[in-house]
């Protein structure tokens, strides 16, 4: 795999969209039950954009998304309490460089290894994430201020902007097998292409949004991610301002033009709250 293949301009990936049931009622999909669902798959192949040389097109308020380049300290993933004393505190400085936020509060990281030939989703083996998600709504992104916050706080943060943003990178080598796509923001319409859904737990239901296939959505990507690489994404953002995205539909996708040598992905995703006070 040289450099040079870093920059190929584009690739057609398979993605799969949503399919509401035909009598209106909300979708759902319980996370412990893979067949205790009530949408359609809708496979979609779309072209994605490799932005590489170009990633200061994608901007956060615009496009949902926004590479950056910065090593972390963290070179081995493998021990969470390394991932929480040395990670975390790491990544909360990032945001707060990279947005101007004043207060970040990270709640949950997800590693992932993708494995094809062992199926089971647990905590220990999770998989790259195949369909067109954003992963707040309005509504879930309020609660996770109040789930992870005491009440009298949450309450007084919320009188300001907040946002809910993710941030990804990969972790042991390149990510070219299963990279992240990115529908571009700007050409969503949240009307009609957003699908709330709501997300069966054992602890409570939770809410996402399921996408709708549009012709119009522009997909992009960054060929061949390095671990030094890591991308910022919008999951919610509470300003009122049309100029401003409020989300980000991503999805991880099978590249068919990845090197047939490449190692397996290996990623890690961290979610924080983030509080401009």
């Amino acid at each position: 795999m040289d450099d040079n293949s870093k920059h190929a301009p584009s690739t057609i990936g398979t993605v799969m969209y949503y399919i509401p049931p035909p009598d209106g009622v909300r979708m759902y999909k319980n996370i412990n039950d893979r067949n205790d669902k009530n949408y359609t798959a809708d496979w979609k192949p779309v072209v994605v954009e490799n932005i590489r040389g170009k990633e200061s097109s994608a901007v956060l308020d615009v496009a949902g998304f926004q590479y950056y380049t910065r090593p972390s300290k963290l070179k081995d993933f493998s021990n969470p309490d390394d991932i929480v004393n040395v990670y975390y505190p790491e990544v909360i400085d990032l945001i707060k460089e990279w947005t101007g936020a004043t207060k970040v509060v990270l709640f949950d990281h997800t590693v992932r290894r993708h494995r094809p030939d062992d199926p089971e989703e647990s905590p220990e083996k999770r998989q790259p994430v195949y369909n067109v998600h954003c992963d707040q709504t309005p509504q879930s992104a309020v609660a996770r201020v109040f789930r992870h916050l005491p009440e009298d706080e949450a309450r007084e943060l919320l009188k300001y902007r907040f946002q809910i943003l993710n941030l990804w990178r990969p972790i042991s080598h390149a990510a070219w097998d299963w990279p992240l796509g990115f529908c571009d923001s700007s050409s969503v319409t949240p009307e009609t292409d957003l699908l709330p859904m709501t997300l069966k737990f054992p602890g409570g239901p939770g809410e996402t949004y399921g996408v709708k296939h549009n012709p119009n959505h522009r997909w992009k990507y960054l060929r061949g991610m390095e671990p030094d690489e890591c991308v910022l994404f919008k999951c919610f953002d509470s300003i009122k301002d049309e100029k401003v995205t409020t989300f980000n539909a991503h999805t991880g996708f099978a590249d068919p033009s990845t090197p047939k040598d490449a190692p397996l992905r290996e990623s890690i995703e961290m979610r924080a709250l983030v509080f401009y006070v």
